[in-house]
């Protein structure tokens, strides 16, 4: 630690850090644009100045931009120097001569880090009266909306999406304060990264086109923790709902999982949700519709008479799952896996209840120096961690630029310093894949060629010899240029269906850590809950095509069709029942369809890659007739609320003993209050529901929650997992998470939410 002195007061800090980002960390405020924690400093929108003293006796100073100063032992700044303080006015207002005055029709207004810097800065009269610079936005794709003219500059979306992300549509042209940032011709973006522009920009230039669609003030959203249900990484999210219909989706920060960013599957693919075109919105019997009491009937009277099977859900949660099992027993409950499937994640679940390899988080990885991608195209079946591999590329040459005093943080130093040098990654897949541009080597192998590879590097880090060919050499190859690497990671997955590849990720990995690099393994199963569902299952969906007809099927929550070879043995089940908030292929062959709730409506536990239970909770209560899965089993086996349904998995399942530590309980309550799901700044609640009557309606009462449907409640949250909205005074937007997370460093699981079953 060294002491740095700040406006008169002293503070001990970590050397290497820059100024501003120390300054964050202390919680002492300065205007900035350009920084930006994932991406690093380029010093390129000059807000964040501070007037730097050469010692105790220089009276003058001289002003330095702090996102580009690093911190020195005996360091003396001001950041609320007058001169410094009407320079950083000055940026803004050069800033505002061509940004348009449109806040009121902006769909960035009330949630904007531009406004909110404005306001800092002391700004309210524009003194520039000649013609602005304009500009002709572009067609960006069905996701992204593009107005150029609000524009300051700052390069964060060229940094994030080409620098970052990798994308090769997307750019800046022009000179001076005429630049363009934009597409080389107009069309979609190629990255399904690029939606992430829309909370990287801190102005309105890129905003969400689905926001738009339906479009209403950020303020007045209802806000959800929730996490993503499209792939087993399970990004956390926050969920933003108005008049009963998802109207957007954020990424929610977690140190450990995604960080600052999500892929465009999470965030934009939640239209499901309102589509009432396929939204199941009442139950039926045959083709009647049914009141709640008359399916808890028929689901009763079902059961009550000969055998009942049930096929769980990859994509339910652990608690539907749990009471599914318990309602038909274990030896009548089944996994919705194939064969080859089931047998993978089976393997998966070995792997890590065995210990012998480290399991890695995403943060694990993406600070790997080394990387081996085995049988997986991880941009297909885990996006969030692919653009987390990629960052690896740079870790090892990053250590010589540290050897010559360039710090991580400073952007174009490294880049610059790095160039087309990069890290021990390789990846070896059938296809071609997105992670081969970054690679050291590409390895174009069958599934068994691949085995063949693993099994060599196995051989090799026991000291066995191996026969001499191409196979020995690629081994030899990937080994050496791991030798002086820190740390690797090893990431497998179902993909390829193979067991023994899993098997053999795990014996590399903890066989490099014999040798002394740190090393761990990642292994991607196929759903957001595939790994909670293997966990209570013993067998795979393809069982019954050998198993007798059932009197009774009962399939939760399905997202696939029925298969070909189940068809068979679906026709001969008297009587199909099928949990659903969404029409398919089964809904189509069920005798009895009970309405569920979305993931928007509902609450529950995932359990995702790395075997982290992360809770999600309701952004609206779910309509008339419609309940979440877990609470229709729940009435089934005698009226249970989801904290007893919890404490119940916990007592039996010694896999989620903890599940009742993930988030505080439905009685969780700070000096007596709930906390809100929505702003101080939510309006128009009284008008709402004017057309039905002139009183204010009483919010619905959310008794499976510490969460309340309304702006009622403590802003004193102490508990991560219940953060439902990035808001504090004079930071309005999500550019201002770090700054947020600073002031939150007391919450519990503030950075980093959810409970590991497997803490290796």
């Amino acid at each position: 630690m060294i002491t740095v002195y700040i406006d008169g007061k002293s503070y001990q800090v970590e050397e290497g850090e820059n100024l501003l980002r120390t300054c964050i960390k202390l919680g002492i405020d300065i205007p900035y644009f350009c920084y930006h924690p994932a991406l690093g400093s380029v010093g390129a929108c000059r807000l964040c100045a501070v007037k730097r003293y050469r010692d105790a006796n220089d009276k003058t100073g001289r002003i330095v931009m702090s996102c580009m100063e690093p911190v020195t032992d005996g360091m003396i700044v001001s950041v609320n120097d007058e001169e410094v303080k009407n320079f950083r006015a000055a940026v803004i207002e050069s800033l505002m001569t061509n940004h348009p005055h449109d806040c009121p029709i902006c769909d960035e207004g009330g949630e904007c880090h531009l406004q909110d810097m404005v306001v800092r800065s002391g700004h309210t009269y524009r003194r520039f009266e000649f013609k602005k610079r304009t500009f002709k936005n572009q067609y960006l794709g069905p996701y992204i909306h593009h107005e150029m003219n609000r524009c300051i500059q700052c390069y964060r979306c060229v940094r994030f999406y080409a620098d970052y992300a990798g994308g090769k549509d997307f750019g800046v042209t022009g000179a001076h304060n005429k630049l363009y940032f934009g597409r080389f011709e107009e069309g979609p973006f190629e990255s399904i990264f690029s939606g992430n522009l829309v909370e990287v920009c801190p102005t309105g230039v890129f905003t969400d086109k689905t926001l738009r669609s339906h479009y209403t003030r950020k303020w007045d959203l209802t806000h959800a923790p929730s996490i993503c249900n499209h792939c087993a990484v399970g990004c956390n999210l926050i969920m933003g709902e108005r008049y009963g219909q998802v109207r957007r989706v954020l990424n929610r920060y977690n140190e450990q999982v995604n960080g600052y960013f999500i892929c465009d599957k999470g965030r934009f693919n939640y239209e499901y949700i309102n589509n009432t075109d396929t939204r199941i919105l009442k139950s039926r019997i045959g083709a009647t519709t049914a009141s709640e009491a008359e399916v808890i009937a028929t689901l009763r009277n079902l059961l009550s008479g000969g055998r009942t099977i049930a096929i769980g859900s990859s994509v339910a949660s652990v608690e539907a799952n749990y009471l599914l099992r318990q309602l038909v027993g274990t030896e009548n409950f089944y996994a919705d896996m194939s064969l080859g499937t089931w047998e993978s994640v089976a393997a998966i679940r070995k792997v890590y209840e065995s210990g012998n390899a480290r399991i890695l988080s995403l943060k694990d990885i993406e600070q790997a120096e080394g990387v081996l991608v085995l049988g997986e195209d991880v941009y297909q079946s885990a996006p969030r961690l692919a653009l987390a591999i990629r960052q690896t590329a740079r870790n090892k040459p990053l250590r010589k630029a540290q050897k010559i005093n360039i710090p991580a943080w400073h952007a174009n130093a490294v880049k610059t310093f790095i160039g087309m040098d990069r890290g021990p990654l390789f990846v070896a897949h059938p296809q071609p894949t997105w992670l081969d541009e970054m690679s050291l080597q590409a390895f174009r192998k069958t599934s068994a060629e691949i085995e063949q590879l693993a099994e060599t590097l196995v051989a090799l880090l026991e000291g066995k010899d191996v026969p001499t060919g191409k196979v020995a050499d690629e081994a030899k190859h990937i080994l050496n240029e791991w030798a002086d690497c820190k740390s690797v990671a090893i990431v497998c997955g179902t993909s390829l269906q193979n067991k023994k590849l899993i098997e053999l990720s795990a014996k590399i990995a903890s066989l490099l850590q014999q040798k002394n690099i740190d090393s761990g393994i990642y292994c991607i199963s196929p759903k957001a809950n595939s790994l909670g569902l293997a966990l209570l299952a013993n067998q795979s969906m393809d069982a019954l095509q050998s198993a007798p007809a059932a009197d009774h099927l009962i399939v939760l929550e399905p997202d696939f069709d029925p298969t070909e070879s189940l068809k068979p043995w679906l026709k001969g089940c008297k009587n199909i029942t099928v949990i659903q908030h969404s029409r398919n292929g089964f809904t189509d062959i069920a005798n009895l369809i009970v309405a569920s709730a979305t993931i928007a409506e509902s609450e529950g536990t995932f359990v995702n890659a790395e075997g982290r239970m992360q809770r999600y909770f309701s952004v609206m209560p779910p309509s008339e007739g419609i309940a979440a899965a877990w609470k229709w089993l729940a009435d089934l086996q005698g009226s249970m609320s989801f904290d007893e349904v919890l404490a119940k998995i916990a007592a039996e399942v010694e896999h989620f003993k903890r599940i009742t530590e993930v988030a505080p309980n439905a009685s969780y309550r700070v000096n007596g209050m709930k906390i809100p799901r929505q702003t101080p700044r939510f309006s128009g609640r009284t008008s709402m529901l004017a057309h039905v009557n002139v009183h204010e309606p009483k919010p619905a009462d959310d008794k499976n929650s510490p969460l309340a449907y309304s702006m009622e409640g403590t802003k004193q949250n102490t508990n991560g997992a219940l953060i439902s909205f990035y808001l504090m005074p004079g930071w309005h937007s999500v550019q201002a998470t770090n700054k947020i997370l600073r002031e939150l460093d007391q919450v519990v699981n503030a950075r980093s939410t959810g409970i590991r079953i497997w803490n290796s």
